[in-house]
């Protein structure tokens, strides 16, 4: 976690979080959302517990909450109840700038779909955000155009999302997802729109790239493929993990 984030957020953790092996631990996370009338419990006393540079699949039927635990880990949904670590930072209670700070610089996303910038290029596309962070833009530009290298886009850097595949522009994603350093990666559905071949190229350089990174990882997926390829396989179902 970077010296930003350590220095903004550190907190003291309590006895009851100490696993000192645990590099993201949650306890007790519930979270509900009311549909009219009814009230839809989607976490229900999840509790994890993660080390770090482990790979971590979530598997679930539709509905049983793995994206909005995602979102949760990365600081883009709050809890209703329970705590979420993330190294030595509670992420918990933390207001929208804290969170900020941390989706910015200790988080790493990547979504079904790309969510890729139209008028940028594949580099400028994974250059920026290392760019807003404060980084020289020579330096994010270098950087970008590294990491762009490790996902086998090198024929393709000054390309512009709509020139791209659908599995190039998820490439693009993987190496934007890692540009800013993070500890951890969360992949929601990563390979959702891509056909097999494709999909099964994705899932091996996302997981190649975070072993290179020694990046936490975990892919939320309903592909078993993609699943299988991780250290640990979870199951989300009844609002816990199994």
């Amino acid at each position: 976690m970077s010296d930003i984030m350590t220095n903004t957020m550190n907190d003291t953790i309590s006895d009851t979080m100490n696993d000192e092996r645990a590099f993201l631990e949650t306890k007790d996370l519930e979270k509900s959302f009311s549909s009219g009338n009814e009230t839809l419990h989607i976490l229900q006393g999840l509790t994890l517990s993660a080390g770090r540079g482990q790979t971590i699949a979530v598997s679930g039927s539709s509905g049983s909450g793995k994206s909005t635990l995602l979102n949760i880990l990365g600081g883009l949904d709050t809890a209703d109840s329970g705590f979420v670590r993330v190294g030595d930072t509670i992420i918990t209670g933390r207001s929208e700038k804290e969170l900020s700070k941390y989706r910015k610089f200790s988080v790493g996303f990547i979504f079904q779909f790309h969510y890729l910038l139209k008028d940028f290029t594949a580099l400028e596309n994974v250059m920026l955000p290392a760019y807003l962070a404060g980084m020289d833009k020579k330096a994010a530009l270098e950087k970008a155009e590294a990491l762009l290298l490790e996902v086998h886009m090198e024929e393709r850097l000054k390309h512009y999302p709509s020139q791209l595949s659908g599995g190039e522009r998820q490439r693009v994603a993987v190496a934007r997802s890692l540009v800013n350093e993070p500890d951890l990666i969360l992949a929601d559905e990563p390979t959702g729109n891509l056909d097999p071949n494709n999909s099964g190229l994705i899932a091996d350089i996302l997981y190649s790239e975070a072993e290179k990174h020694g990046k936490t990882l975990i892919v939320v997926t309903h592909d078993k493929g993609v699943a299988a390829k991780a250290m640990i396989q979870w199951t989300l179902e009844g609002g816990i993990l199994k």
